[in-house]
């Protein structure tokens, strides 16, 4: 069941990195995810409230709008406060992490403690879990 949930899952991955864009949108659709990409902060904005994905995966430092008020817009708008949001960045202080999580974020990884694949996995568990609880609602 989970395979076949996740296969209409959508992932925005907001990312300025060409690279780390290349990467995880190969990886995510070898998961079969449908992804879309942004690569500065008011374009993943726009694309979260345009199409509503089933996550967002968002680094902080990024051109224009850094990630931390991208988060803050998304849980202040009543249609994107309930995407879960995976924080995904080099910031690795403490008070940055702080900062993330109050702000809403489902889950803040940063980028050199996590393989690809092992974000992709986070992705599955927080899309299961919040599908689990609104079906539960």
């Amino acid at each position: 069941m989970a395979d076949t949930q996740q296969k209409f899952s959508r992932v925005l991955l907001v990312e300025d990195d060409t690279f780390l864009v290349g990467m995880y949108v190969t990886k995510l659709q070898l998961e079969h995810f449908n992804t879309l990409v942004a690569t500065e902060g008011e374009q993943g904005l726009m694309l979260a409230k345009q199409h509503l994905p089933d996550l967002i995966l968002l680094d902080i430092v990024l051109p224009k709008m850094d990630g931390f008020l991208v988060l803050e817009e998304l849980k202040r708008d009543p249609e994107t406060r309930p995407i879960p949001v995976i924080l995904l960045t080099n910031l690795g202080q403490k008070k940055d992490i702080e900062r993330g999580i109050a702000l809403g974020a489902s889950d803040y990884l940063i980028k050199a403690h996590f393989m690809p694949s092992e974000v992709i996995e986070k992705i599955k568990k927080v899309i299961e879990q919040t599908k689990t609880l609104r079906s539960l609602s």
